[in-house]
C-alpha cells in the first residue's frame, strides 16, 4: 500500500498495482488522442503503426469469431494493449498489475460477463438456459461448473505466469545483479508478457463466440 484516505466511512487503499494502472490508463489515452488528432488518407508515422496494429486485431477476429464479431474490434483492441502495457511494464523497473490477483480477476469478470450477456441477447435467455442441458439433462449442474470456472482459469493463469516471472526476475537480480538477469528479460517480461496477452485475449474471444454460436 502507497497511501489511504476515508471515503464514506471506510479506508481506501491505493496500492502501487492502482498507481501503475493509472499510470498505464493514461499513457494509453494520450497515444490515442495524439495518434488521431490529424488522421490523413495517405498514413505516416505513428498512424502507420496504429492502422497496422487495428488490422491485425480486425484478421484475428474474423479469423476466430467470424464476421458477427467485428462490432468487438474496439473491445479486443483496448483489452490487447491494457494486457501487453500491462506485461511488459516490468521492463521500466515497475511491478506489472498483472501480478495482482484483483486485477487479472477483473478483467476475467468482463469478459465473463458480455460471454453472458451477448449468449442471452444472440439466443435469447430460455434458449440460453437450456444450453446447459445439453447434449443431456445429467450435464446440467457439469456445464454450470464449468462455465463459472471460466473467469478463474482466465484470471488465475495469467496471474500466476506473470507473478512466478516477478518472483523469479526478484531472486535472480538478488543473486547476480549484472549479469544473468538482463537476458532473462527477453523470456520472463517480452515472449511472456506478449504469450500471456495473446492467451487471454483469444480466450476471450472464443468464450464470447462460443456462447454467441
Amino acid at each position: 500500500m502507497i497511501f489511504s484516505f476515508k471515503a464514506f466511512g471506510q479506508t481506501v487503499e491505493i496500492t502501487e498495482t492502482v498507481i501503475v494502472t493509472w499510470f498505464i490508463m493514461a499513457l494509453l489515452t494520450l497515444v490515442a488522442i495524439y495518434s488521431t488528432r490529424k488522421l490523413k488518407t495517405l498514413p505516416e508515422g505513428l498512424q502507420n503503426g496504429v492502422e497496422i496494429f487495428v488490422e491485425g486485431v480486425e484478421w484475428l477476429i474474423v479469423n476466430t469469431m467470424g464476421e458477427k464479431g467485428r462490432g468487438f474490434i474496439p473491445f479486443i483492441g483496448s483489452l490487447g494493449l491494457f494486457l501487453l502495457s500491462a506485461n511488459l511494464i516490468g521492463l521500466a523497473a515497475l511491478r506489472p498489475p498483472t501480478s495482482d490477483l484483483s486485477t487479472t480477476l477483473a478483467l476475467a469478470t468482463i469478459v465473463f460477463v458480455l460471454t453472458q450477456y451477448y449468449g442471452i441477447k444472440e439466443k435469447g435467455l430460455i434458449s440460453y438456459l437450456k444450453g446447459f442441458a445439453r447434449p443431456l439433462p445429467l450435464m446440467l449442474p457439469l456445464n454450470i461448473i464449468g462455465e463459472l470456472a471460466n473467469p478463474f482459469s482466465m484470471a488465475f493463469r495469467l496471474f500466476g505466469n506473470i507473478l512466478g516471472g516477478v518472483i523469479i526476475m526478484g531472486l535472480l537480480y538478488r543473486a547476480a545483479p549484472v549479469l544473468i538477469p538482463v537476458p532473462l528479460h527477453i523470456y520472463f517480461d517480452i515472449f511472456a508478457g506478449i504469450i500471456q496477452t495473446f492467451i487471454f485475449i483469444m480466450l476471450a474471444m472464443v468464450f464470447i463466440s462460443m456462447a454467441m454460436d
